[in-house]
């Protein structure tokens, strides 16, 4: 099968596309013929060594993938069924590839309405969304949520996933996405550029931050008595943590892992027709540095997908 690898670290030209092996599934695994695969801004930076998360090269990038099952050694599936999901995340689960084989509790069934494009987007960012506000932030009928980075690939689905949960949403957004993120749900957008939102907005409930640094710290000021921030991109920070304990406020970082009944509940939102992923664009396997380029450049709408 062709596989995209990189043996050092570097700009999008160190991605390489080789024949490997095919991945044979280990049981309570399927092997996954593999139609699209979802990007992520991580990946990038994991390819440019800016973290150690997966060691030197050589190794093969990638995690959200949906695609067809041809074999199952579990009970879960049967080869012929359209699966999707992230397999493995932190650990490599080499998914810019054609085959991949995974965990059958790391997949679900593809919803009938999404394409493999679409699924592909969902995994990764519709999980840090979910788990950010129902796990974490326990989001609820009436809160008040505000998504930074409306406009992003985690931003577009939480403020869906807000919005089903009964929640009143106002997200950050840049100048050109307000129509945008008004149109999966958004009730207030703060154009970023022209408003300080930490003036603009009280009262909130529940923070999920897409952004980090000055933002995070600057959310303190929106949150009521006791209110929480969820953030994907700080989790570490020890001084902000501290901060917001001392002022009576819950922190809590997200680090997104692999969740079937997450999953699970996010496909069920799609056949309720509650949830929407939008694919800013496509690049066919062999145009991948140039998708790496696109994500480079940031302000996305949505996400971006690797078809094969």
């Amino acid at each position: 099968m062709r596989t995209i690898t990189q043996h050092t670290f570097g700009g999008p030209e160190v991605l390489t596309i080789v024949d490997a092996p095919e991945p044979r599934a280990q049981p309570a695994e399927v092997l996954v013929r593999v139609e699209a695969i979802g990007l992520n801004p991580l990946e990038p930076r994991l390819r440019a060594g800016e973290f150690p998360l997966l060691g030197p090269p050589p190794f093969v990038l990638g995690w959200d993938i949906s695609g067809v099952v041809e074999e199952a050694q579990t009970w879960r599936f049967r080869p012929g069924d359209e699966v999707f999901g992230m397999p493995l995340f932190p650990r490599a689960a080499n998914a810019y590839a054609e085959a991949v084989a995974a965990p059958a509790l790391h997949l679900t069934r593809k919803p009938a309405s999404l394409s493999h494009v679409e699924a592909a987007a969902l995994p990764i960012a519709g999980l840090t969304a979910w788990q950010g506000l129902v796990d974490l932030g326990g989001v609820t009928a009436g809160d008040r949520v505000l998504v930074h980075g409306g406009g992003g690939g985690v931003g577009h689905l939480a403020i869906q996933l807000a919005k089903a949960l009964g929640a009143h949403v106002t997200t950050t957004a840049g100048p050109g996405k307000r129509e945008f993120v008004e149109g999966f749900g958004a009730d207030e957008v703060i154009d970023y550029t022209a408003v300080d939102f930490a003036e603009a907005v009280r009262d909130i409930d529940v923070v999920l931050d897409t952004i980090g640094g000055e933002t995070a710290e600057r959310s303190l000021a929106v949150l009521r008595p006791g209110g929480h921030l969820v953030t994907a991109v700080a989790e570490e920070d020890v001084a902000l943590i501290a901060k917001y304990e001392a002022a009576g406020m819950r922190f809590s970082g997200i680090g997104v892992d692999p969740d079937p009944v997450a999953l699970r509940g996010l496909a069920g939102l799609v056949d309720q027709g509650k949830l929407r992923v939008h694919v800013q664009e496509t690049f066919p396997f062999e145009r991948i540095a140039d998708a790496h380029r696109l994500l480079e450049r940031g302000h996305l709408r949505g996400k971006v997908v690797l078809t094969v």
